[in-house]
């Protein structure tokens, strides 16, 4: 059993709150475990009564009656009758509460939020639900929930994470890690066989079936292509437009740009892949686009590629990305003009770009990915954009080198990407 230590300790922050928990993410990262079993045993540990503890399993058949939003409410509220008790309820997969009614009107009100909410009424129930991602997203908690939900977003393993449970030294578990990525399930299984067809299954049977009973996808072909291409294009720029004439001249696909556009959102909301906007260091201010797009899991990329563009250098620009977002920052790709020269010798500028802008909070951090530092040739062009970044904040370079970190004349971080997958703090070092 992992422990997903910073997932539990968030739900045990948010306890009592007066809000209701929702714990979100990618089908498959382990919601339910965590609601379940780690936090109903934090809960039993502590001392709470086990009938104080209401669970509900909703994808499971024996609670089919339950489904119903008002029989889901009378079972809770007769459990929770005494006043004189504090109660904990757990729903897991609440999206099999709401009607298919509901989930195709964007508009029409789901009777299931308003049975949630009314428990909070009670005073003495604090509410947990873990929700499929393609049915329960973020946008649909802030709408319906009106200020009183409270998001846990849950992420495939990191990388320390997998490695702590992995049992291999740190170079063959990165190894793994970065061919299979961190779904914890993998953990069970041996053979690359058995991971690859897993993992390949997660898509069509879990992912794609989701996206398709959801939005009423009618070209379900075409979400399988833009898949398949954002895969194959991680950490480079897109957008609809350029992804429109890419299936047409690539694939002999015609397909409108707005609705590639829609298909990218519903990809995206269902925590698939994750966007990053670019942004203008020296005007403040953000692109409208090209941007990026990465892989919520490395492995899932891997495999819907059938392990076929195995380029270490977009793999590891992946993984940061991943690690940065699992460790709570947001995330943009930086551009900032520095000085050219023309070929017929004029002075220029033109815009470079910085892998990742990390904020959170007071913090702001530019970072660079390069696979290796090998040459000064390497190491000027990797440092240019860094060099033009005008302000105090903390300039980064990851790197595969091996070695300590250290910092250069320049006062730039160099770290190796071990270290900084593995320490969470890495980056004030």
């Amino acid at each position: 059993m992992l422990p997903r230590k910073k997932y539990l300790e968030a739900l045990i922050k948010r306890m009592w709150n007066d809000q209701i928990k929702v714990i979100t993410g990618i089908r498959r990262c382990g919601k339910s475990t965590l609601l379940f079993k780690l936090f109903k045993d934090y809960l039993l540990e502590t001392g709470v009564p086990e009938q104080n503890i209401i669970t509900v399993a909703l994808d499971d058949d024996r609670s089919e009656s339950l489904r119903d939003p008002r029989n889901l409410s009378g079972y809770v509220r007769e459990r929770v009758s005494d006043v004189s008790q504090k109660y904990y309820v757990l729903l897991d997969e609440i999206q099999y509460a709401i009607s298919a009614k509901e989930l195709a009107d964007r508009d029409a009100p789901v009777r299931l939020y308003s049975v949630l909410n009314g428990f909070l009424h009670l005073g003495n129930v604090d509410v947990y639900v873990t929700g499929s991602n393609s049915k329960m997203l973020s946008k649909d908690v802030s709408t319906e929930f009106r200020g009183r939900g409270d998001i846990v977003r849950v992420y495939p393993l990191s990388f320390a994470e997998f490695y702590a449970a992995s049992g291999l030294d740190k170079l063959d578990a990165y190894s793994e890690f970065s061919m299979y990525g961190g779904m914890p399930y993998l953990l069970n299984l041996e053979t690359d066989e058995d991971k690859f067809n897993y993992l390949n299954n997660l898509f069509e049977e879990i992912y794609f079936k989701d996206i398709e009973e959801r939005y009423s996808i009618n070209l379900p072909g075409l979400l399988r292509e833009l898949t398949n291409d954002l895969c194959s294009s991680v950490g480079s720029l897109t957008n609809a437009s350029k992804i429109a004439r890419t299936l047409k001249s690539a694939r002999n696909l015609s397909v409108a740009s707005e609705t590639v556009s829609t298909y990218l959102t519903y990809l995206t909301d269902s925590f698939l892949f994750s966007e990053a906007l670019r942004y203008d260091v020296k005007g403040k201010r953000y692109f409208e686009y090209p941007s990026k797009y990465y892989c919520t899991d490395i492995g899932l990329r891997n495999i819907r590629l059938g392990l076929r563009q195995q380029e270490e250098t977009h793999i590891m620009e992946n993984c940061i990305y991943n690690e940065l977002i699992i460790r709570g920052y947001h995330v943009d790709v930086g551009v900032v003009p520095v000085p050219d020269v023309s070929s017929s010798g004029l002075r220029t500028q033109r815009n470079c770009e910085i892998d990742f802008i990390a904020t959170k909070g007071p913090k702001k951090y530019y970072i660079q990915s390069a696979l290796r530092m090998e040459d000064d040739a390497k190491i000027q062009n990797e440092l240019r954009p860094l060099r033009a970044v005008n302000d105090s904040f903390k300039k980064i370079v990851v790197s595969k080198s091996y070695g300590k970190n250290w910092t250069d004349e320049e006062g730039f971080l160099r770290i190796n990407l071990i270290d900084f997958l593995l320490d969470e703090n890495s980056l004030d070092r």
